[in-house]
C-alpha cells in the first residue's frame, strides 16, 4: 500500500462531506456560509490550546483540485450524477480563510480559523481542516508542557517511532519547533523545518561489540563531541572506564553520556560525581527513557544534574491528551447567523474577532470574543490569510518569525498558565453583541 499522496487529498474526506456537497449543488444552494473551527473545552491537563496547523491548511486548500483519477474514481461509489461530478472537476476553493497566528494559546470557543465560502466548497474541507489542525494542535499542546517542566533545559524529540503514521511523524516536529523544543531525531523532519537534528546511539551498538569501550571508541571517532550511551550494563562502570579512557587519550571529544533507564536522579548524581572528580565538568548529561513533564518536572525539583532531555512515547502520542474535541460549525449562511443549539454542544451564531487584552506588565488578561465587525480594545487575534482563493503574498512567512512569535504568545500568558497544574483566573468573554445575537438565533431556530 503507498503512502498517500498529497495530490490525492481532495479525496481525504468523509463520505458525507461529497454528500452534502452534492445536495447543496441539486438545490442550487450557492450563498456564501461561514464555518468555524474551536473547541469546547480543554483537555484535561492542559491551561491552554497551541494552536498549530492553520499554516498547513491553508496551502493545501490553495492547491485541491480533483483529478480526472479521482472522479473515476468517485464514479465507482454509484452515489453521484455526472453533472456534480464534472463540478468537483471544475472545483477550485473561490473563498477566505481567516486564522490566527501558528503558535498562539487559544482557550475554549474561539476560533482557530474560519472559512468564508459558497457552503458546499466550506463543507468539503471540513475533515481535512480538522484533520491538519488538530494533529499538530494536540503535538504542540503536549510538547509546549515539557518546555513548561525543562526550564531551560533543551528538549528533543525521540517520539518517530512510536506516532501514528510518518505523516504524523513529520507533521509534527514542525509543531514541536513552533513549542520551543530543542531537536528531533527525525532528519527528514528536522531538514525539513530547521530543527537540529540529534541523537545518540543505541543499546544494540554497544552490544554488538565484544567490549563496551570498543563501541564507544568507535563512535567517538566517527563523531568528535558525541554522546555515548552508559546504561548498557553497568553504568558507574562504563563512566568510569570513559574518565581512564579520556586521562589516557586527552584528544578525544565527548561532548556526553545519556542515561535511559534505572534511577534517573541518583544514576546522573553518581556520573556528575565521577566526571566531576576527574576534572571532566565540560561533559553534559541527557536523560530518556519513559519520561514526560511530569517526571522531569521532578527530576528539575530534585536538582537532579540533568543537562537535557530526550522525549518519546509521551510526546509522540500526547498519552495524556491525544485528543481534542474539535468543532467545524456553520455560523452563518446567506447573511443569516446559524447555530446549534442541542443541550451541551451550543455554538454561537456569526463571523468573529478575538481580542486579547493585556495588563501593564504586557501580561495576557482576558480575552474578548466579538463580531467579525465590533472594534475592542486590544490585539485582534485572527487576520486573513487566503482571499479569493489564494494565498495572501507574504503568508505565512519564514518559520523563524513564526516561532518567535509562538514563544512570546506563550510567555505573555501568565505565569500560572505556563505551569503543569490547573490554572485558573484567564477570562473569555462574548460581547453583548454575541449574546444578543445567540439569544435571537436561538429563538429562530426553536420556533
Amino acid at each position: 500500500m503507498n503512502l498517500i499522496r498529497q495530490e490525492d487529498l481532495p479525496l481525504m474526506v468523509d463520505l458525507y462531506e461529497l454528500a452534502m456537497a452534492q445536495a447543496y449543488w441539486a438545490e442550487g444552494m450557492t450563498d456564501t456560509a461561514v464555518f468555524s473551527l474551536f473547541f469546547r473545552e480543554l483537555p484535561e491537563n492542559r491551561n491552554f490550546i497551541l494552536a498549530c496547523g492553520q499554516q498547513h491548511v491553508a496551502e493545501l486548500i490553495e492547491q485541491l483540485r480533483f483529478t480526472g483519477d479521482h472522479i473515476e474514481r468517485l464514479r465507482q461509489l454509484n452515489r453521484f450524477e455526472p453533472e456534480f461530478l464534472d463540478w468537483l472537476r471544475g472545483f477550485r476553493f473561490s473563498g477566505s480563510i481567516r486564522a490566527v497566528e501558528e503558535g498562539t494559546p487559544l482557550f475554549p470557543q474561539e476560533p482557530i480559523l474560519e472559512i468564508t465560502a459558497p457552503i458546499a466548497e466550506a463543507q468539503l474541507l471540513e475533515s481535512l481542516i480538522m484533520n491538519y489542525v488538530h494533529l499538530e494542535s494536540v503535538l504542540a499542546s503536549k510538547a509546549v508542557r515539557l518546555t513548561f517542566a525543562a526550564d531551560g533545559a533543551p528538549v528533543v524529540d525521540f517520539g518517530m517511532r512510536r506516532m501514528h503514521g510518518l505523516d504524523s511523524a513529520h507533521r509534527g516536529v514542525r509543531a514541536y519547533r513552533l513549542a520551543g523544543l530543542s531537536g528531533t531525531s527525525n532528519v527528514l523532519a528536522g531538514l525539513d523545518f530547521g530543527l537540529d537534528v540529534s541523537g545518540t546511539m543505541a543499546h544494540s551498538f554497544v552490544q554488538a561489540y565484544p567490549d563496551e569501550m570498543e563501541a564507544f571508541k568507535v563512535y567517538a571517532r566517527l563523531y568528535p563531541g558525541t554522546t555515548l550511551l552508559v546504561d548498557t550494563y553497568d553504568t558507574q562502570r562504563a563512566v568510569r572506564r570513559i574518565v581512564d579512557w579520556l586521562r589516557q587519550e586527552p584528544d578525544v571529544q565527548i561532548g556526553g553520556i545519556r542515561l535511559d533507564s534505572g534511577d534517573l536522579e541518583q544514576e546522573a548524581r553518581d556520573c556528575r560525581k565521577i566526571l566531576d572528580d576527574a576534572g571532566f565538568r565540560d561533559i553534559k548529561i541527557m536523560a530518556s527513557g519513559g519520561l514526560d513533564e511530569y517526571r522531569i518536572a521532578a527530576l528539575r525539583q530534585a536538582g537532579a544534574p540533568i543537562d537535557g532531555f530526550g522525549v518519546g512515547t509521551a510526546i509522540g502520542a500526547a498519552n495524556d491528551a491525544p485528543a481534542i474535541e474539535l468543532a467545524y460549525k456553520l455560523t452563518e449562511y446567506a447573511g443569516e447567523p446559524k447555530m446549534k443549539s442541542s443541550s451541551g454542544k451550543t455554538s454561537w451564531p456569526g463571523a468573529k474577532q478575538v481580542f486579547r487584552q493585556f495588563d501593564g506588565d504586557g501580561l495576557a488578561r482576558k480575552d474578548i470574543i466579538a463580531g467579525i465587525n465590533e472594534k475592542i480594545d486590544g490585539s485582534p487575534l485572527m487576520a486573513t490569510v487566503v482571499e479569493n482563493g489564494a494565498l495572501l503574498p507574504g503568508y505565512p512567512g519564514p518559520l523563524d518569525e513564526q516561532v518567535a512569535r509562538a514563544r512570546d504568545s506563550v510567555a505573555a500568558l501568565p505565569p500560572a498558565f505556563r505551569e503543569l497544574e490547573p490554572a485558573e483566573g484567564f477570562g473569555v468573554e462574548f460581547t453583548e453583541y454575541l449574546k444578543q445575537l445567540q439569544a435571537e438565533t436561538l429563538k429562530k431556530v426553536s420556533t
